[in-house]
């Protein structure tokens, strides 16, 4: 069964103002500026949605996610009857609570208490049914202390922390929330994640707009990709963040060319001419996380034969910090030679603990021995874009150091 079915949703919104009244100066002004346009009352629209449609089926979990501009917010308001679609037709089953911005559903002169059965009664409950949630509503926001003070005084952090809560306690049908996760805390980003986690446990439809991918991947088991008031991809939630992710990587951080690098130490016999990015399954990453399984595959060109090389790479941070250096034949992989001709060399990683971050590769060749052939200091870029490491919903950051490491925490 469906709780939210969207067919050929579009919203216009005109843009510029339209004076009917002008003085003398301002239409000299006005034509001055647009001597062969179009007059200013002439006024532009724009397509915040075009033309999207989708069917959300109940107690499904979508992450709606896309660059600032792309419509999210738009076709939030739109389910929640904020606003209303220029065409098209939405169709929403059950009750509906939205979060879409600090203080949204909230009546300025009325307490945090009143404001609480104000929320209960929109989404059309009883006072008994309020009542019953009423200490989980205000144990989870955290403003007991401030619970008879009108909401106008109001910190925009304890607006958000009410507001969560009475979205998300009062059991709607429906959730909708907009990047509620950029504002609070790090404790409370915790309890957010968490209450949305029991909301998908219980079978309730929620609808999550955030930059936070690793919280998106870790809610949601479906993503929508709105890219200019369209969906440029609906699918699996991993699948989706990919993709938006690789819009942005224009190819520069699957494959690295490195032809016409110089070579700086020793006699260049061999020399590497390119370096890819893949998955396991020899597939082009476009996009690379931490934690994500990795290949990186090494090109090379042979001059001549070359006896028992070893081929290895550094990794620096940007500010040139090595963090690893690393050769097949540390790993007791030995190539007994390399013929005159082009080749590749793999390194497959299970899991690059890397925390989100720029990072430098630099390359080297050695003979039998341990001879230098080519280290050209070559270095290329690697970008590590967060990912959910954790399994947890929250974002690693460069903040939390250079690495990390697999681990489980357990309490007694």
């Amino acid at each position: 069964m469906h709780s939210i079915r969207i067919h050929a949703l579009s919203k216009r919104y005109r843009i510029g103002m339209l004076q009917q009244r002008r003085t003398f100066r301002e239409e000299i002004i006005e034509r001055v500026k647009r001597p062969f346009g179009r007059p200013a009352n002439d006024m532009d629209a724009i397509w915040a949605l075009k033309d999207v449609s989708f069917d959300v089926s109940e107690g499904e979990v979508i992450g709606i996610i896309g660059k600032n501009g792309a419509g999210k917010s738009t076709l939030l308001k739109i389910l929640s009857r904020i606003t209303y679609p220029t065409e098209g037709n939405i169709k929403v089953r059950g009750r509906v609570a939205s979060l879409l911005e600090v203080g949204t559903g909230f009546h300025e002169e009325l307490t945090g208490r009143e404001n609480i059965y104000l929320n209960g009664s929109i989404l059309g409950m009883r006072k008994r049914e309020v009542d019953d949630r009423f200490d989980a509503i205000v144990a989870f926001s955290g403003v007991e202390q401030f619970l008879d003070t009108p909401i106008k005084r109001y910190s925009s952090g304890m607006r958000l922390r009410l507001g969560f809560a009475v979205a998300a306690h009062l059991e709607p049908d429906v959730l909708i929330v907009d990047e509620v996760l950029a504002v609070g805390d790090a404790g409370f980003q915790k309890k957010c994640l968490d209450t949305l986690d029991g909301l998908r446990r219980g079978g309730r439809t929620v609808l999550f707009v955030s930059h936070n991918l690793a919280a998106v991947e870790h809610l949601c088991s479906r993503g929508i990709w709105l890219d200019g008031g369209r969906v440029c991809k609906d699918g699996g939630a991993k699948d989706v963040i990919l993709a938006y992710m690789a819009s942005f990587a224009g190819g520069s951080a699957t494959d690295s060319r490195l032809l016409d690098t110089d070579n700086r130490l020793g006699s260049g016999d061999i020399r590497y001419t390119r370096v890819e990015f893949m998955s396991l399954e020899r597939t082009p990453c476009a996009v690379t996380r931490c934690g994500d399984e990795l290949v990186i595959r090494f090109h090379y060109q042979a001059g001549k034969i070359i006896r028992y090389p070893s081929f290895g790479f550094r990794i620096f941070t940007n500010m040139g910090t090595l963090i690893t250096e690393s050769g097949n034949m540390v790993h007791g992989v030995e190539l007994p030679r390399v013929e005159r001709g082009n080749g590749y060399i793999d390194v497959e990683i299970d899991s690059l603990n890397l925390l989100p971050g720029n990072y430098y590769l630099s390359l080297w060749i050695t003979e039998q021995g341990g001879t230098p052939v080519y280290d050209g200091d070559v270095r290329f870029k690697l970008d590590v874009e967060p990912a959910n490491i954790y399994a947890s919903g929250r974002r690693p950051t460069s903040g939390h150091g250079i690495v990390f490491f697999p681990q489980r925490w357990r309490l007694p």
